[in-house]
């Protein structure tokens, strides 16, 4: 019970967090479950067959190859990853009436990544124990939470420009960009200190993370004059 707990928590923790920061036009609560379900359950899926077909073209070569660390962590894990959670914000979330200004981007995409997060979290923590889970929570969680407020802000764009591909290509795009450098500085850790790199690029998403809340909560069509 407590692995479920320390799993589920910390996301939960950042959905209620982004559902409040929506502060003049609220999202329907069944439309933001829906999102979470496909994170939870579609997005795994996804991502998992996406892995088993990627892996096998993936080169098996000793782990202490720089360039093999650097593929592994932008295509084979956040490439993979980031697209299985876009195509439920873009193909679903993004169609939807309730869909009415930019920061409904980042919404919807923190659904459905930390529906994401909670399905990794409990098969990480089932296999590692209390001490994967607490580690996760401070880290993983926070990490998926800023890689789908940043493709969420260029999706809530998106919906609302005429560039709508170019924004949404460069909301995947980013995430991939910032999910890939974490995972790549975690793969190099043969090399003493350079996990650094892994939370100093989570310090910059979470400080862009902000500033994107700030800009759309700024611009959102129902503030108040």
């Amino acid at each position: 019970m407590e692995l479920v707990l320390l799993s589920i928590a910390p996301a939960l923790l950042v959905m209620i967090y982004i559902y409040y920061s929506d502060k003049y036009d609220k999202e329907p609560r069944h439309l933001l479950f829906i999102c979470f379900l496909f994170g939870a359950v579609g997005s795994i899926f996804l991502a998992a067959i996406s892995h088993f077909f990627v892996s096998k073209y993936y080169p098996e070569f000793e782990e202490q190859i720089i360039w093999i660390q650097f593929c592994k962590a932008f295509v084979v894990v956040a490439l993979v990853e980031e697209f299985s959670k876009y195509i439920f914000v873009r193909y679903f979330a993004q169609t939807r009436k309730a869909f009415d200004e930019p920061f409904d981007g980042i919404v919807y995409a923190v659904m459905v990544s930390m529906g994401f997060a909670v399905t990794e979290n409990l098969a990480y923590a089932f296999q590692g124990g209390i001490e994967v889970a607490l580690y996760r929570a401070f880290t993983a969680v926070p990490a998926h939470a800023t890689f789908g407020i940043i493709m969420g802000y260029y999706m809530g764009k998106a919906k609302f420009s005429r560039y709508r591909v170019r924004y949404n290509l460069m909301g995947l795009a980013l995430a991939v960009f910032f999910h890939g450098i974490y995972d790549f500085f975690l793969f190099i850790n043969y090399i003493p200190g350079i996990s650094v790199g892994a939370f100093m690029s989570l310090a910059i998403g979470i400080l862009l993370s902000q500033k994107a809340i700030r800009i759309h909560q700024e611009n959102s069509h129902f503030k108040p004059k």
